[in-house]
């Protein structure tokens, strides 16, 4: 297989940090009805799963501002662009990535065509879950299990495969599919946004073809509006019909630095508004409200109920949130508590 030096080592480092640190109706998917356009603010509550205290007080009066033509905060329609992270944000990422667990699957799958595997590392540590061996294998090695479960195909078919697995796949604790594991109160709050004018993006640091098969059932949000790490694509025609094949090559990696670039190479206006909830999203929310004018709103998902979900930040052994739970304070951040400012985790079914 052939990879491209620094996109490629820069997705290895990152995807071997996470292996390693891990150890309703005919409305859109969650919708809220919209906020009725009126003098009176208090005829129809938006968030009905945030609990009514300052955090959802400063949202909604955030989006007013930014919404009355008559306030100083006021923005035009086409510039009221949000972002939102996906893993730890929108839906669950303990106890380890959907998306790696996914690759992790698919290599066990795929060494049933590949008897050599079985020889041959990274794949013997998968197929035989050996850990320490999957340590030795380092950054290389987790480029090989990516490459081998998410290339070598045409786009169709990843799709098809990737929607197969989330079908079937269930989360190892919470024993539910994965797609049902999404946040109520984030729904309720891209609703409300796109009520009021915003246009809302997911940015994730998983590669873009996957979220795009799910983005638009699970989050409502169209697969236009996904922006996230990428794989080579290439057009060729094949027996006389044109295909997309996946290449094993490394396009972008979206991540930490890398999303204010996604960002721009993709959406083309800086967010006013940004949710993330670890340091992976840092470098997207200082974009979004540091040094910028206007009105602006950096949002931190803190996962902090045990009970609901799960509870960690620095110390996290994924989505570790630290370097930006310490720039929360100094940079205006909104850090939003699971276990205080929700009165609900997950969508109902």
């Amino acid at each position: 297989m052939k990879f491209r030096g620094n996109r490629a080592r820069a997705l290895g480092l990152t995807l071997t940090a996470l292996f390693w640190l891990s150890c309703a109706s005919s409305q859109t998917p969650g919708t809220a009805e919209p906020r009725a356009r009126t003098k009176d603010a208090a005829l129809v509550d938006p968030l009905p799963s945030w609990n009514d205290n300052g955090t959802k007080a400063r949202i909604i009066e955030f989006v007013r501002s930014v919404t009355d033509p008559e306030d100083l905060a006021f923005v035009e329609p086409e510039d009221r662009v949000a972002t939102f992270d996906n893993d730890g944000t929108l839906w669950v990422e303990q106890p380890t990535y959907t998306e790696l667990a996914f690759a992790l699957h698919r290599v066990r799958d795929l060494a049933k065509v590949h008897p050599e595997w079985k020889d041959e590392q990274p794949f013997k540590a998968v197929i035989e879950d050996d850990r320490e061996a999957l340590m030795s294998a380092g950054t290389r090695g987790m480029i090989e299990i990516v490459m081998a479960s998410h290339t070598g195909m045409s786009t169709t078919l990843f799709e098809t495969i990737v929607a197969e697995w989330l079908r079937d796949a269930r989360h190892p604790t919470l024993e539910k599919p994965y797609t049902e594991l999404r946040y109520q109160p984030q729904l309720e709050l891209l609703r409300y946004l796109e009520a009021e004018g915003f246009k809302t993006f997911i940015v994730s640091g998983g590669t873009v073809e996957f979220i795009r098969t799910f983005s638009e059932d699970v989050y409502g949000i169209p697969r236009e509006r996904v922006v996230g790490t990428s794989i080579e694509t290439r057009y060729e025609v094949q027996g006389g019909k044109p295909t997309l094949l996946r290449r094993p090559e490394i396009e972008h990696v979206d991540d930490k630095a890398g999303k204010p670039v996604g960002i721009h190479q993709h959406i083309g206006r800086r967010p006013i508004l940004a949710f993330g909830n670890s340091d992976g999203d840092f470098q997207m929310l200082e974009w979004t409200t540091v040094g910028s004018a206007g009105a602006r709103l950096g949002l931190l998902l803190h996962h902090d109920d045990a009970e609901r979900e799960y509870a960690y930040d620095r110390d996290g052994r994924v989505g570790k949130l630290d370097q930006a739970l310490d720039a929360a304070v100094p940079s205006g951040w909104l850090v939003v508590s699971m276990k205080n400012d929700w009165n609900a985790v997950f969508a109902p079914q």
